[in-house]
């Protein structure tokens, strides 16, 4: 399944996670090195076969996930939590 021109889906391919297409570059090695201060300089250097628009797109997608994440509220015995809130005694 393609999920934009450069990540895709398959059941095949690293247990169905979002890679870059044909490679087996996930979009979340991609996303967490960048979060660990990776350059995408660096990124192309470790990945010879990745682009910067490999990991525009990366970074596109992983948006993309977020901003169509449902969010649940849920009940505890206690009171009503939202999510985000603090958990009592942490």
């Amino acid at each position: 399944m393609a999920l934009n021109d450069r990540v895709e889906m398959s059941p095949k391919i690293m247990l169905g996670k979002p890679v870059i297409r044909g490679t087996r570059i996930t979009v979340e090695l991609i996303v967490r090195k960048l979060s660990e201060g990776a350059k995408e300089t660096d990124l192309m250097d470790a990945y010879p076969h990745l682009t910067v628009e490999d990991i525009r797109a990366a970074l596109a997608y992983a948006a993309d996930s977020l901003a169509h994440e449902e969010v649940i509220p849920y009940k505890t015995g206690a009171s009503d939590v939202e999510a985000g809130d603090p958990v009592p005694g942490r």
